[in-house]
């Protein structure tokens, strides 16, 4: 299934996106699909209504999409995640996974404007993996029912401002900005995708390819990180965790006309996931 939420900011209503393009909107028996959702089995309630297909009108196919989930209680990040990304930072290749958040006001639209900063100088890309999970996960005594833990899988922009997040030894200030979050256009359960660690990851920049890789190209792979993360706090239902970058972003060209600039289009995939365009815009 590919769950996806519709609408304008704010008022987004749940649906689902059929494999032949037809949308869905659950709104009718599903309030949204927000912590809660996830807490009470609500995947299983989807799936039940798609299998029905009763009372679920078939919504605008070029309504706003927003992002696949309500507000998580967590938006939790992965960095350096990636070799040649790590070498291209000049970082040495961590030893445990490097864990940091992104707040949830940064969270918005696959689609959505990407808006600058106002004292912004270094504005960057980076295309990654991301998943939700799907019910309580703490200290998990190994890695090898991780996966059963996720409830789907979707692309996220990590957008990043560099000259805010080096200022200190904290990253946050440089992953929080609204509209540093686009996720989606949907999110799509595990049985659609496969093996989550063989998927081709790209991103351009006014068309041009500034990003190219493989989730094999992991240095921790999805099991490792749920269990790491849960050693140390609780992933709750409906947090969201991004997985990390490859090589490419601007940071690493040492050029600065390769920071995004007012009027760039970015276009973000992931394979089996879809596809996101954001224009870069000023921040009104």
């Amino acid at each position: 299934m590919k769950l996806i939420r519709f609408g304008t900011p704010g008022r987004e209503k749940p649906g689902v996106q059929l494999n032949d393009g037809t949308r869905l909107d659950l709104s009718l028996h599903i309030h949204d699909y927000t912590p809660e959702f996830f807490a009470s089995g609500g995947m299983a309630r989807v799936a039940e209504l798609v299998a029905a297909r009763k009372d679920t009108p078939v919504a605008d196919p070029n309504a706003r999409l927003g992002s696949p989930v309500a507000r998580p209680n967590k938006f939790v990040a992965i960095g350096l995640n990636y070799r040649k990304h790590a070498a291209e930072v000049g970082a040495q290749i961590p030893k445990e996974p490097e864990v940091f958040t992104k707040y949830t006001s940064c969270i918005c639209g696959p689609n959505d404007g990407i808006l600058v900063p106002k004292t912004s100088t270094r504005l960057d890309y980076e295309v990654e993996l991301a998943f939700v999970v799907k019910d309580r996960v703490a200290d998990l005594a190994s890695e090898d029912e991780a996966l059963q833990h996720v409830a789907g899988y979707m692309v996220c922009n990590d957008v990043s401002e560099r000259d805010f997040q080096f200022r200190g030894t904290q990253w946050v200030r440089g992953k929080s900005h609204d509209s540093f979050g686009p996720l989606g256009p949907w999110l799509v359960t595990p049985d659609e995708v496969g093996n989550p660690h063989d998927l081709e990851v790209s991103l351009k920049v006014n068309g041009q390819v500034r990003q190219q890789s493989n989730t094999n190209d992991f240095i921790f792979n999805l099991p490792h990180i749920i269990w790491y993360c849960s050693q140390f706090f609780t992933l709750e239902p409906g947090d969201v965790v991004t997985t990390g970058t490859p090589s490419g972003v601007a940071q690493g060209m040492k050029d600065p006309n390769a920071f995004l600039k007012i009027g760039d289009t970015v276009e973000v995939s992931v394979a089996k996931l879809g596809t996101q365009v954001q224009k870069v815009m000023a921040k009104p």
